[in-house]
């Protein structure tokens, strides 16, 4: 396949992210900081966000697994990998963390562990959509 139609392919992609609410503006600003000096800015950014995520999720495993639960503590482990969320634009995931923000706030657990497992879920369908992309991109 010649490099246009890989670009085509790409676009289109990157299109679909943000037309199905994964990314928001906030992608668009990181890949105005990617310049021919740094040419894998956004996907080097991406990749630090996911190393850290992954920790922050297994620090949000820990907390809930503890009675009884600290709402308080999660609230704040939460906030941190929303901000996060935010840096790389990821719209979906952080929309979830906001919902288990507001559930750590009414102290409900079973809330909670829902909106939780949304997040793991929304968190990992991300990321393997970005990592399709950013092989495209590669390939352009």
């Amino acid at each position: 396949m010649e490099g246009s139609q890989f670009q085509r392919q790409a676009a289109n992609m990157r299109k679909t992210l943000f037309d199905q609410g994964y990314l928001d503006e906030q992608f668009i600003q990181l890949e105005e900081l990617q310049d021919d000096a740094n040419p894998n800015f956004v996907e080097e950014v991406v990749k630090v966000f996911y190393r850290d995520s992954a920790r922050m999720i297994r620090n949000i495993e820990v907390a809930m697994a503890k009675t009884p639960i600290d709402f308080e503590k999660l609230d704040d482990v939460m906030h941190q990998f929303k901000g996060s969320c935010s840096g790389i634009g990821a719209k979906k995931v952080k929309g979830e963390c906001t919902q288990f923000q507001d559930y750590c706030k009414a102290e409900n657990a079973e809330g909670c562990t829902r909106t939780f497992q949304s997040l793991k879920q929304e968190h990992a369908i991300l990321k393997t959509k970005l990592e399709n992309y950013f092989q495209l991109t590669r390939q352009c």
